[in-house]
């Protein structure tokens, strides 16, 4: 427990839970379909989880890995967990076995929760380390692990308050595996002073209070709902629990609940605003989104704020607790033009006000480049909401935190007027017979053609320019557009050079927040060459 101080506490999330059980006792805290919990009962069941995993041993810097999709259990772990001074494990529920396995050792786990429809994911007999085995009977009744199913587990629990384990915010409170798309998955190390401020950030440039609902379209298990596990919690809004994201479930529940925000990757978006019930939904109050994981092209916010939407366009990374960036809104934006706008907002913008260090420079001499919208450079970031580095690789981190400054990996512009614009990935962008492409410009370009619902540009080889753009793209259901006729368009508005050489149809691979794996589309391309840079 940490010891009282007149002028100072740790700062963690935790908190958050006891003054919002303190202020709003009765006020819904949590829905998942017909189940309502309110902050009282929401606090109950998360003590009676840490009593839980404090009988079977669990205690500082003891690990806990949960497998769970959108529903309380996972948001219950976000609090139970820390708690007692205990790091959580959130795993991604798209992966394979082989690679939840890796994680689930490689983290030290030694108990693990696991939603029945994804405990399939567990290996038990790769697994010595775990002692405890939990099962969710969300969806079914299934119990898959040999162990006790989740309410009955907390059953063994009380409610009463469980002390508080923690004597540093420094301490660890998470373990956020990445994506592993160079390799294996790297264990993202996040503090409960990171997660509490950027929560607070959260808070700040989302504009939640206490009136607010959030839908989880967004997963828990992806930098833990980028902190807004605890930021809902901080102001009493209300989690609106959602199990899988689909358009007509989310619009239904956006009418039934009164939903004010939720956050979502483009891809999302895309998928919200190609639904053909879309433009029938009647909104209750302005929906806030806050949309990050790729840059948004202008097209697709220009769609949904046409149904009613109000688009905040954030930027980050996993090493930095989610979004470190955002779109500023600016008064003198008022009058211009939609499209205009659009295009505006699709700029990464500027750093949140609790996390204040972003640049771009030069990746070799670290000088910042000059603010002029054209001379690209890498993204930088510091400050309290960067990671406390990679767990069990210090080479990793050194590598990461070179010249005092994040590395994102994220090449970047930064205007005349401070606001920085992703160009492309450090892997991704096009060197084309000498001239470089983003193929980030080149995707919103093509995301304007009317009969293209999505599209990925990656470098393919090519023997005379080295390498040159090609365009997976996908198109909107019941259109007809030919490759020629999507080259042909993007000649229309870009240097020709720039214009996709190849366009494919295909469905484009995606992580489990609906990010486009170019890694993928790109190691196809390129197999058995070698490419340059």
């Amino acid at each position: 427990m940490y010891p009282p101080s007149v002028n100072k506490s740790i700062l963690t999330p935790i908190e958050f839970l006891t003054r919002s059980v303190l202020v709003y006792p009765d006020k819904v805290a949590v829905i998942h379909g017909e189940k309502r919990y309110t902050y009282q009962q929401f606090s109950d069941r998360i003590y009676r989880l840490a009593s839980a995993l404090q009988q079977k041993g669990i205690g500082k810097d003891d690990k806990v890995a949960f497998i769970c999709p959108n529903i309380p259990a996972m948001l219950e772990a976000h609090y139970a967990v820390p708690l007692l001074g205990a790091v959580l494990v959130s795993v991604n529920i798209r992966l394979s076995p082989g690679e939840v396995s890796y994680i689930i050792d490689h983290s030290d786990a030694k108990v693990v929760v696991a939603d029945s429809e994804f405990a399939h994911l567990v290996q038990p007999g790769d697994l010595p380390k775990v002692k405890t085995y939990v099962t969710v009977c969300d969806a079914n009744d299934t119990i898959t692990l040999d162990g006790l199913e989740y309410e009955a587990f907390l059953a063994t629990g009380s409610p009463e308050p469980v002390p508080a384990n923690i004597d540093s915010e420094d301490q660890l409170l998470a373990l956020n595996y990445t994506s592993g798309t160079t390799g294996r998955p790297k264990g993202v190390m996040y503090t409960h002073r990171g997660a509490y401020l950027n929560a607070i950030g959260e808070v700040v440039e989302s504009g939640l209070t206490a009136s607010s609902a959030y839908l989880w379209t967004l997963p828990m298990f992806h930098c833990n709902g980028w902190c807004f596990t605890w930021g809902v919690t901080a102001v009493g809004a209300t989690h609106v629990c959602l199990r899988a994201v689909v358009a007509a479930d989310i619009y239904r529940l956006i009418e039934k609940e009164n939903v004010t925000h939720l956050c979502a990757a483009p891809t999302i978006l895309i998928t919200m605003s190609t639904w053909p019930g879309a433009a029938d939904v009647k909104m209750k109050r302005k929906l806030q989104i806050m949309t990050a994981g790729a840059p948004p092209p202008p097209a697709v916010i220009r769609n949904m704020e046409a149904i009613g939407a109000h688009i905040t366009h954030t930027y980050g990374l996993t090493e930095v607790y989610g979004p470190h960036s955002v779109c500023a809104w600016q008064p003198s934006w008022e009058n211009l033009s939609a499209d205009q706008m659009a295009v505006v907002k699709s700029r990464q913008g500027v750093p949140y006000v609790l996390t204040h260090f972003m640049d771009v420079v030069d990746p070799v001499t670290m000088v910042p480049v000059p603010r002029d919208g054209k001379t690209i450079g890498e993204i930088v970031m510091r400050g309290n909401n960067v990671m406390a580095g990679y767990y069990k690789d210090p080479e990793g981190t050194e590598e990461a935190f070179a010249g005092g400054w994040f590395h994102s990996g994220d090449l970047g512009v930064t205007h005349p007027d401070g606001y920085v614009q992703i160009m492309d990935r450090k892997k991704d962008i096009i060197i084309s017979g000498g001239e470089n492409i983003s193929t980030v410009e080149v995707e919103s370009v093509i995301y304007s053609h009317p009969d293209v619902q999505e599209v990925a540009v990656v470098p393919v080889p090519d023997e005379k320019w080295g390498e040159v753009p090609k365009a997976f793209v996908v198109l909107k259901a019941g259109r007809t557009a030919s490759a020629e006729d999507i080259i042909n368009f993007t000649k229309e508005h870009l240097a020709r050079f720039k214009a996709p050489k190849y366009v494919e149809f295909s469905e484009l691979p995606k992580t489990a927040t609906g990010k486009i794996q170019k890694f993928k589309l790109r190691a196809k391309e390129w197999e058995g060459k070698k490419r340059i840079g």
